[in-house]
């Protein structure tokens, strides 16, 4: 038997007492909200706590689950070679605690936006799919699936 292979991620909202969000620019993705992949042996909550804090030199706690997402297109990678597996991305909100804004080795920018001009600085319609949820949220979590490539395309979305 082949054991299948996803890879899962997560991903971060930080919105601060001001009511700004905290925004990454990345080498591929444009400006998106800090976030990345599991590692092995590690929980969601550490992930993204570790995530953010690389990415932006943020520390955060995590409040609440918002979305649960599927990318299920397969794709390749920015190599052209490499095949990117189907996704699962858990999106959550958070709350900084401390840290200072920062640069990474994936980031080449961090910068708290006022929420309503978000969606003016996200280019991915994953993304911004993704952040629109987030201001839609009324307390039940979203579940959609979606395939990127070659075009995006929403396949379900619901409530959960």
């Amino acid at each position: 038997m082949t054991m299948p292979t996803h890879i899962v991620a997560v991903g971060g909202i930080v919105e601060n007492e001001q009511g700004h969000v905290l925004l990454v620019k990345t080498q591929h993705g444009g400006w998106v909200f800090p976030g990345g992949q599991v590692e092995v042996g590690e929980n969601l909550m550490d992930a993204l706590i570790r995530e953010i804090k690389e990415e932006s030199g943020i520390d955060v706690v995590v409040s609440y689950l918002i979305g649960v997402y599927s990318n299920t297109g397969i794709h390749k990678w920015h190599d052209g070679v490499t095949d990117i597996p189907t996704k699962v991305m858990l999106d959550f909100m958070c709350k900084p605690i401390g840290g200072e804004l920062c640069t990474s080795e994936e980031t080449s920018e961090s910068y708290w936006f006022e929420k309503d001009k978000v969606l003016d600085m996200v280019a991915a319609p994953a993304i911004r799919t993704r952040y629109q949820a987030y201001l839609d949220f009324g307390g039940s979590s979203c579940y959609m699936e979606y395939v990127t490539k070659p075009n995006f395309e929403i396949k379900l979305n619901r409530t959960i």
